[in-house]
């Protein structure tokens, strides 16, 4: 296979025509995430479970139903990638002091070994994305994508 003969490499599909730009946004999604989850096995991660130790080392233990509005899933997903990340030794679930009936996740102290390692996969992740832009096109492409993620955002896009 030369150049371009990867599948969905080259010229865009006739029925993407339309959306060229979002058809480029979800492959380089769908190869960043490959990217990111062969990273992440390295650390014995799957990918989003780094996510949600990111939120908590950020933030501090979380109730779980939050964990799941704040990652726009729902409760069972959360609780399974909970429970996975409970098995490792990374986190911990604690009786919400204020309200017995909820649930605190919260990092353990063997999760901060993981946290350095999931910064190095980080670090290296934006390595392989951006090397081969300069800095001023490194900036340019964060605002873009930003005002891109504003667009879908405001409340006309769900329209």
């Amino acid at each position: 296979m030369g150049t371009g003969d990867t599948p969905g490499e080259g010229e865009l599909p006739e029925t993407a025509l339309g959306g060229p730009i979002s058809y480029a946004i979800v492959r380089l999604g769908r190869i960043h995430r490959l990217r990111a989850a062969q990273l992440l096995r390295e650390a014995g991660l799957h990918t989003s479970q780094e996510l949600l130790m990111m939120r908590l080392w950020d933030s501090g233990p979380q109730r779980q139903v939050d964990l799941a509005a704040w990652f726009d899933t729902d409760s069972a997903s959360m609780s399974r990638t909970v429970q996975r990340l409970e098995r490792a030794g990374y986190v911990r679930r604690v009786p919400d002091p204020d309200d017995r009936r909820a649930t605190l996740v919260e990092p353990t102290p063997a999760s901060l070994a993981l946290r350095r390692e999931v910064q190095r996969i980080w670090t290296e992740l934006e390595r392989l994305t951006v090397s081969e832009l300069t800095a001023e096109q490194q900036r340019a492409v964060l605002s873009l994508l930003r005002q891109m993620e504003s667009s879908l955002l405001e409340p006309s896009a769900a329209d």
